[in-house]
């Protein structure tokens, strides 16, 4: 096969739109300025104004959603009928205390942090729409492009759904995104197609029963027991009523009952997580979960009473969105700066969008390159080699220019 000869040896191709150093240390300051105040899901009041002034500095009419939070933003006019590229950004923090140290963006919020990088994708969508509003500016931008910058990821089931009643995939056709990981050098993304990560649902139980006198638990519902027999059975009776492909597990995060050595409680609370790999089986979930816990309990003699919290499904990367990014970056930055990504159990609402468009999420690579550090996300010492930030603005604006040139 022939070389592209607008392509160097790393197989990457000119295309317009690069990101000047003025912008780079421009976006670099706001990306540390939304890490310095960040704001949990359906708060995110200041964060959107800093993304509407910028937005609006740049000539460009962003548009705050319904909810209050987020914004949309188009790039360039829509004709009304060829669909077009969106953008999507997540901009909520998590409810956990920042813990670096020796850096002057720190968390100045009590117990609030960009523990997960929103930051960073919020920064790399601003920064690529900055960039497409110049080429559009120039004639260059072929298509219009929307920007969408979404509140409440981490809250469930997910402010996409919210986003998404309120129209903001009116007139899309394909959507994307990225979602930073630490175990990715910066410069790097990952990339799979199909799922690329897991359903995510939260559970509650609550037991209930008689109690009595510990020397006499014949005479009583022994909830702690039943407790037990629930946390301990239930993932195993899963695991038996479910294909292990699917990747069904049900986690437990807490567990609490009784406040006396010699007495049996009445009452015991249990909460924890569904999570599944496949997502036929995370649509049959609800009903195995709650016929094991019925059926355990009823065993030990407990009233159970289950509060199912449907999550989001798994992210299905599309396969021709997914070869969109992998030739977007290739563009950018070469085949080798791509690499396979694994699926994970961790969820991500950007899924509800490709219940109705199809689109696909990259790993976003934020680790130092030659790092031994182990950072993981949700974690206070979160932090990003903020290179990320300039390859998530290529990635962005050539997926956008390629994209166009498909159409």
């Amino acid at each position: 096969m022939s070389r592209d000869p607008d392509a160097d040896l790393t197989g990457a191709v000119r295309l317009p739109g690069t990101l000047s150093d003025a912008l780079r240390t421009e976006l670099i300051h706001f990306r540390r300025d939304l890490h310095m105040h960040p704001e949990l899901g359906n708060q995110e009041f200041r964060t959107t104004a800093a993304i509407k002034a910028r937005l609006e500095a740049a000539g460009l009419r962003p548009q705050v959603l319904a909810t209050g939070t987020g914004l949309i933003c188009d790039v360039g006019t829509w004709d009304g009928v060829r669909p077009m590229l969106a953008l999507r950004a997540d901009i909520d923090a998590l409810p956990i205390p920042d813990t670096k140290a020796g850096v002057p963006y720190r968390s100045t919020v009590p117990d609030r942090a960009h523990a997960c990088g929103h930051d960073v994708h919020t920064t790399a969508v601003l920064g690529a729409g900055l960039v497409l509003a110049e080429l559009d500016r120039q004639g260059l931008l072929p298509h219009p492009v929307r920007l969408l910058f979404q509140p409440a990821e981490e809250v469930l089931p997910g402010g996409a759904a919210d986003a998404i009643a309120s129209g903001v995939l009116d007139g899309v056709g394909r959507i994307i995104a990225v979602h930073c990981d630490p175990r990715v050098d910066a410069g790097r993304i990952g990339l799979r197609v199909g799922p690329i990560t897991s359903a995510c649902d939260r559970l509650e139980v609550t037991l209930d029963g008689p109690g009595g006198h510990t020397a006499r638990p014949h005479l009583t519902t022994d909830l702690v027991t039943a407790a037990a027999k629930v946390v301990t059975e239930v993932p195993a009776v899963l695991a038996r009523r479910v294909d292990a492909r699917a990747g069904l597990a049900l986690t437990w995060g807490r567990i609490e009952s009784g406040h006396a050595c010699n007495v049996i409680p009445q009452h015991a609370e249990l909460a924890g997580t569904v999570r599944c790999l496949d997502l036929h089986a995370w649509r049959d979930a609800p009903d195995l979960v709650h016929a094991a816990i019925d059926e355990v309990a009823t065993l030990h003699r407990a009233k159970s009473q289950i509060n199912y919290i449907r999550g989001v499904p798994p992210v299905v990367n599309d396969p021709v969105v997914t070869e969109l990014l992998h030739e977007a970056h290739a563009a950018r930055r070469g085949v080798p700066a791509i690499e396979d990504t694994e699926q994970s159990l961790g969820g991500e609402d950007f899924s509800w969008y490709l219940e109705h468009v199809p689109g696909a999420m990259a790993r976003l690579g934020v680790r130092p390159p030659g790092s031994a550090a182990r950072l993981d996300l949700h974690r206070g010492d979160f932090d990003v080699d903020e290179e990320a930030i300039r390859a998530g603005v290529e990635l962005f604006t050539a997926a956008a220019l390629l994209d166009a040139r498909r159409s």
